[in-house]
């Protein structure tokens, strides 16, 4: 493909406006030139016509000539210039069968502003998309299998034990296999709800709701559970219209995770803050708790899949690590945005929503 094309676009573009040219000339000197010069044989008493045949071989002998060297010198140039102008698409073509072997590592090289380098510069950003697509799919088949082993591995251990009666049956050995096996079932709910997260564009059933109502409904559900820690909440709603157009169901699901992020994650006798303001691009709510600070190498990858901050950290404390994840798909598929930001005393993570 690479020489058909490359040829394709010298003969299609040089050979005919040299031929053209030739041609032109060819004529112009067979009826203008000519008869000029039989004209001047005629005015000087010469009979034209031996001296006419041998001026026309002349000239279009040296036409001939200098019609080859000028098409073989555009031939050239045309072929540098041509070369030059398709390399991304040659480098495209060669780092596409590399992308389909698995390997994600080349890119072109940008060596134009026009067209041809926008559309390098466009396939540099596809492949990078698609090694960090790729990265995130090791990463996250990876994780769900480090998440299983732990229960799994538990649960065959002690049911091996208690088949082989090394360990005697009792209340406090089935409570913790009851226990390994809901971390099971949540692990299993975590990823059907990402996956309904990653599908929530298609089935939005948008509707003007009130935000300030839906964060006092999941805030009265976890009022127990900051009780039961001392914890602290305090709010900083504008009063302003807080009306959004949005599917409560999945609005309610994000502001489920974060207020449980904001509760397992504040310590004994810390405090939340929830605040709402209206900005530019909509209605944007903070969740603010008290805690140790997230390093900042870290901040960017809290919202990815499974991510932990500390991958040794107790999973009772710390889930799977899809909670973020999930808020991050529901609310960008409202066409909103999330982000999140720590310092040494508190860490805020937030969301806006267009209003």
């Amino acid at each position: 493909m690479r020489q058909h094309l490359l040829w394709k676009l010298l003969i299609g573009n040089i050979v005919p406006v040299i031929a053209v040219i030739i041609l032109v000339v060819w004529l112009a000197i067979d009826q203008l030139a000519a008869d000029y010069f039989t004209t001047l044989m005629e005015q000087y008493h010469i009979d034209p016509a031996d001296s006419h045949r041998m001026f026309l071989a002349a000239i279009h002998r040296y036409l001939i000539w200098a019609s080859i060297a000028a098409l073989a010198l555009a031939l050239l140039l045309n072929y540098l210039l041509t070369r030059r102008v398709l390399s991304p698409l040659f480098q495209m073509t060669a780092i596409t069968r590399q992308i389909a072997n698995g390997n994600y590592a080349d890119r072109v090289d940008v060596v134009s502003a026009d067209e041809v380098g926008q559309l390098a510069e466009s396939f540099n950003h596809m492949a990078d998309n698609l090694e960090k697509v790729e990265r995130l799919r090791k990463n996250m088949v990876a994780d769900i299998a480090h998440e299983l082993r732990t229960p799994m591995t538990n649960l065959r251990g002690y049911m091996e034990a208690l088949s082989d009666e090394i360990i005697p049956p009792s209340r406090k050995t089935f409570t913790m296999l009851e226990q390994e096996s809901l971390r099971l079932v949540h692990l299993v709910e975590d990823l059907q709800q990402l996956a309904k997260a990653d599908a929530a564009k298609a089935f939005l059933d948008r509707k003007e709701i009130s935000l300030h109502l839906l964060l006092a409904q999941i805030m009265d559900l976890y009022r127990p559970n900051f009780q039961e820690k001392s914890i602290r909440v305090e709010w900083l709603l504008e009063s302003e219209n807080d009306t959004v157009l949005a599917d409560s169901d999945k609005l309610l699901q994000a502001i489920r995770n974060l207020t449980d992020n904001a509760w397992k994650y504040t310590p004994r006798n810390g405090s939340v803050t929830i605040s709402t303001i209206r900005t530019s691009d909509g209605i944007k709510t903070t969740f603010t708790n008290s805690c140790a600070k997230i390093a900042e190498k870290d901040i960017p990858f809290i919202f990815e899949r499974f991510f932990r901050e500390d991958r040794s950290r107790s999973r009772d404390a710390g889930g799977a690590g899809i909670g973020l994840a999930i808020v991050k798909e529901l609310i960008e598929a409202h066409g909103g945005k999330v982000g999140a930001e720590s310092d040494e005393n508190y860490t805020r993570v937030w969301f806006t929503l267009p209003a």
